[in-house]
C-alpha cells in the first residue's frame, strides 16, 4: 500500500471586529480599527466585517448594548464568521454577555497583542515576559460560579466540583506566577548588570523609541549594519538588541545604540507591568530618537502614545530627535511640528534619505555633553595619556618640550579627574 503524506493548513478565524465608540481614545474609532485588523491579520485572523457603535459610557457588564448585540449576531451569521474581536479589553462580564448572546468565540484588543507577542517572543526574557502577562490576564477572566464558590464557608452554592476546578486553577497560575516573577527578577539582576556595565564605560547610549512598525529595526540595520529583524508587520521584534558603532573607520568616538519594543495605543497594562525592565531601557539612554511613521495619517496620534508611555515609565529630561520617517511612500510635505523635540528631520530609513543628516545632529547632541579643553600631559604619565587616547575624542594631538599637548572634548567626569593638567 502507497505511504501518503496529508498536510493540512490551520483554518483561519473569520472574524468581525466591534468598538464601543465613547470619544475617550485618542484615536478615532475608525483609525482604532484600522489598527486592530492590522493586529488581527498579524495574529493569523480573517477580518470580514467591522460595527461601531457611539455610546455615551461604556457599560461594565455588556460593552454593546443588547440590540447592537443582537444586530452583531445577525452580522456575523451573514458573515459566516466564527469569533468577534472587541477594540478594547473586556472583564468578564462582557465576554459572558457577549459570547451567550451571539453563540461565538469573544476575543479582545489585549488577547490578540498577547497571541503575537507570544508568538514572536525568542529571547528567554521575553517568553517569561509574555507568559507572566497572559498568565495575569487569564486570572483576571476566570469566570463562572467563581465569585461565590470561592467564599469562606458552606452552604447551598459552595461545594461540588465547581469550587475544586476553580479553586484549583487559581491556585496554579498564582503558583505559575510566582515563579515567573522569581525567574524575571534573576533575568533583571542580570540586565541592570549588563546595563551599570554600559554607564560606566561612558559610551554614549541612544535608544530607538516610536510606535510600532514604524521603521525603528530598519533604522537601526541602517546605520549599525545590524541584522535585526524587519517585517512590515506589528510587533515583528521584541527583544532589544543593543550595538555598538564608531561614527567612521577613524573616529576615537563609539556609539550605543538601542533597538527597543514597539509602542501602541491600548498596550495592555499586563504587558507594561511584565515588560517594564525591557521598556525601561530609555530611561538610561543618553539620546532618544524617536521614530515616526510619516507616511501613517494616525502619525500625530501615535507620537502621542509614544509619549504618554514615556511619562508613564518617567523618562524625562532627554534629547529627543524625532525622525520622519518613510518619506519615500509620501509626496513632498513639511516636517510635522513635535514640540517634544530638540531636533526633527525627514529620512527614509529603507533607501538612506536623510542618514548623513541624523548621524551629524547625533554627534552635535554627543557633544553637546562635553567640554572642549586644552591639557598638557608630561611624558612621566604615560598611563594619564592612554586612559585620554582609550576614552576621550581627541581634535589635536601634539608633542612638545614639556609633554604631550592635547585638544579634545571631555565630559564632566573627565574634566575633574584631568583637572590639574588642564591648561
Amino acid at each position: 500500500m502507497e505511504n501518503r503524506l496529508y498536510t493540512t493548513d490551520e483554518e483561519k478565524e473569520r472574524v468581525v471586529l466591534v468598538a464601543a465608540d465613547d470619544g475617550e481614545n485618542s484615536f478615532d474609532a475608525e483609525e482604532s480599527l484600522d489598527e486592530l485588523q492590522n493586529l488581527a491579520e498579524t495574529a493569523g485572523a480573517e477580518v470580514v466585517g467591522r460595527m461601531i457603535q457611539k455610546r455615551e459610557a461604556l457599560s461594565r457588564s455588556m460593552y454593546i448594548g443588547k440590540g447592537k448585540t443582537e444586530e452583531l449576531r445577525l452580522f456575523c451569521e451573514e458573515l459566516d464568521a466564527n469569533g468577534i474581536i472587541c477594540d478594547d479589553e473586556l472583564n468578564s462580564s462582557q465576554t459572558d454577555f457577549l459570547e451567550k448572546n451571539t453563540g461565538l468565540k469573544v476575543m479582545d484588543r489585549t488577547l490578540v497583542i498577547l497571541d503575537i507577542f507570544a508568538k514572536h517572543a525568542g529571547s528567554a526574557e521575553g517568553k517569561v515576559q509574555v507568559e507572566l502577562a497572559q498568565l495575569r490576564y487569564k486570572m483576571s477572566h476566570l469566570t463562572g460560579k467563581g465569585k461565590y464558590l470561592s467564599r469562606q464557608g458552606g452552604g447551598i452554592g459552595t461545594r461540588g466540583p465547581g469550587e475544586k476546578k476553580l479553586e484549583t486553577d487559581r491556585r496554579r497560575i498564582a503558583s505559575r506566577i510566582s515563579e515567573l516573577n522569581r525567574s524575571l527578577k534573576d533575568i533583571e539582576s542580570h540586565r541592570n548588570v549588563i546595563r551599570e556595565k554600559r554607564i560606566s564605560s561612558g559610551i554614549p547610549i541612544i535608544a530607538f523609541i516610536g510606535y510600532t512598525n514604524s521603521g525603528k529595526s530598519t533604522l537601526m540595520n541602517r546605520i549599525t549594519g545590524a541584522d535585526v529583524l524587519c517585517e512590515n508587520k506589528l510587533f515583528a521584534t521584541l527583544d532589544i538588541t543593543t550595538r555598538k558603532v564608531k561614527p567612521d573607520e577613524d573616529s576615537r568616538l563609539e556609539y550605543l545604540f538601542t533597538d527597543t519594543v514597539g509602542f501602541i495605543s491600548k498596550l495592555p497594562h499586563g504587558l507594561i507591568k511584565a515588560f517594564r525592565s525591557t521598556l525601561e531601557e530609555v530611561k538610561y539612554a543618553d539620546i532618544l530618537i524617536h521614530v515616526a511613521d510619516s507616511s501613517n495619517p494616525s502619525c500625530k496620534n501615535q507620537m502621542e502614545v509614544v509619549y504618554k508611555l514615556l511619562d508613564e515609565l518617567d523618562v524625562k529630561d532627554k534629547p529627543i530627535i524625532t525622525v520622519f520617517n518613510k518619506t519615500d511612500k509620501i509626496s513632498d510635505s513639511p516636517i510635522p511640528d513635535d514640540p517634544h523635540a530638540d531636533y526633527t528631520l525627514k529620512i527614509s530609513a529603507k533607501t538612506g534619505f536623510g542618514i548623513d543628516n541624523l548621524k551629524d545632529i547625533i554627534e552635535k547632541t554627543v557633544r553637546s555633553f562635553k567640554t572642549k579643553i586644552k591639557i598638557l600631559i608630561p611624558y612621566d604619565k604615560g598611563s594619564v595619556l592612554n586612559s585620554i587616547y582609550n576614552d576621550c575624542e581627541i581634535i589635536k594631538t601634539e608633542h612638545i618640550s614639556t609633554g604631550t599637548y592635547i585638544e579634545a572634548y571631555l565630559n564632566s567626569e573627565y574634566i575633574s579627574k584631568l583637572k590639574s593638567y588642564i591648561i
